[in-house]
């Protein structure tokens, strides 16, 4: 791929765009609509409703077939209270490893797409390649959702989707689904001198969190899954708050809660028995104290787990271009699942360690960047023979 631009080099232009969640991605995706516009590839914007983000859809090739997707998220985690070594948005070179935030997950994957483009568009592909990019992975695959609904009927439906997450360029076939809970316990607030008058909310969200302890250990027994590390369905409280001073019996107490559930499992075994148990156990001894108690649980987030079909055309391809022999599991997740929900064949592949994303002085080695580019670089061949 010697006529390839340096990829090196686009991965840092791409670091240098501070794409955190909470920020606006339009000056990246602008730069790639120029970049690609000057290799003479047109690209479709997917905008929000209040045009601050959007992801972007490109197509290199015929347009009549299906194709392939690369797909890959613009933004990334925060760098607050994190100690870094070099500026976080300046890429910085260090013994065959490339540091910044991005590098790893996965704007090296972006920028190797993006150098691979004069030799997508020379190429006399037999079918398209088309290029995916989407906002606000990181707070529940927020952006690829709108592109997804629109695939086959404005936006062309891909056959196959390979997702560039960080896994060494290794072949992923399944992993698990991701669902954010907020547990809200509503109590009774008096004099803590008096408190069999009232009803500590903070007392009953402690009950329930020991619940969802007890929970992930019985479910644990039940299925087990060892492709996966950690082999099980796992819970954890992320964040809690309540009450307003010593003194007071808190009327209210809510905490946030992460299930990283074996594809299995599915997204209703935890929440379910946790709501049985607040019935059967909890809610009648707070109604006896009032009526306007109660305990509530909402779904903020889900991201499908993804398990690839036995014969996944997807998992055939990827392995067949990585040379490898066969696939496996992880425990992080990504858009995948929600591609391979639409009937297109879905797998996740790409540069870099998962160990490294969101961490300080992230990284990517650039043997995983010119492995990828291998890659890219043996799918392009694939689709021209």
């Amino acid at each position: 791929m010697s006529d390839a631009p340096d990829h090196k080099a686009l991965l840092g232009k791409l670091v240098a765009f501070d794409t955190t969640s909470a920020k606006s991605n339009l000056p990246l995706i602008g730069f790639v609509e120029d970049y690609l516009g000057q290799h003479g590839v047109a690209s479709t914007r997917v905008p929000t409703e209040d045009g601050k983000k959007a992801g972007l859809v490109a197509t290199i090739g015929p347009v009549n077939k299906s194709g392939i997707a690369l797909s890959a998220h613009t933004d990334c985690v925060p760098v607050t209270g994190q100690s870094w070594s070099s500026d976080p948005f300046t890429l910085t070179a260090r013994d065959g490893r490339l540091y910044g935030r991005g590098t790893c997950d996965m704007k090296g994957f972006v920028a190797c797409v993006l150098a691979s483009v004069p030799s997508f568009v020379a190429a006399d592909l037999k079918e398209p390649i088309h290029i995916v990019l989407s906002y606000d992975e990181e707070i529940g695959c927020v952006g690829v959702r709108p592109m997804i609904e629109r695939l086959g009927k404005n936006l062309p439906m891909p056959r196959i989707a390979i997702v560039g997450e960080p896994t060494t360029m290794e072949v992923v076939d399944a992993h698990k689904q991701i669902d954010v809970l907020t547990t809200t316990v509503t109590g009774l607030s008096v004099h803590s001198s008096e408190p069999d008058k009232g009803l500590n909310a903070i007392r009953y969200a402690a009950a329930l969190i020991m619940e969802i302890e007890r929970l992930v250990e019985e479910i644990a027994k039940e299925h087990r899954d060892d492709r996966f590390d950690p082999p099980r369905t796992t819970a954890e409280v992320g964040t809690i708050e309540g009450g307003t001073a010593s003194n007071i019996v808190p009327a209210s107490c809510q905490f946030q809660w992460l299930m990283r559930s074996l594809p299995e499992d599915g997204a209703d075994a935890i929440p379910g028995k946790l709501q049985a148990y607040a019935e059967k156990t909890l809610l009648p001894k707070m109604h006896a104290v009032s009526e306007e108690t109660g305990i509530e649980t909402a779904r903020q987030v889900h991201v499908p787990g993804l398990q690839a079909a036995a014969n996944s055309e997807a998992v055939a391809l990827a392995l067949s271009l990585t040379g490898l022999n066969a696939p496996h599991a992880v425990s992080f997740s990504t858009e995948a699942g929600l591609f391979e929900q639409t009937g297109c064949a879905s797998v996740v592949c790409g540069p870099g360690s998962i160990s490294q994303a969101h961490a300080p002085d992230e990284f990517v080695s650039v043997d995983q960047l010119d492995a990828c580019m291998t890659f890219l670089g043996k799918l392009k061949d694939r689709l021209s023979a």
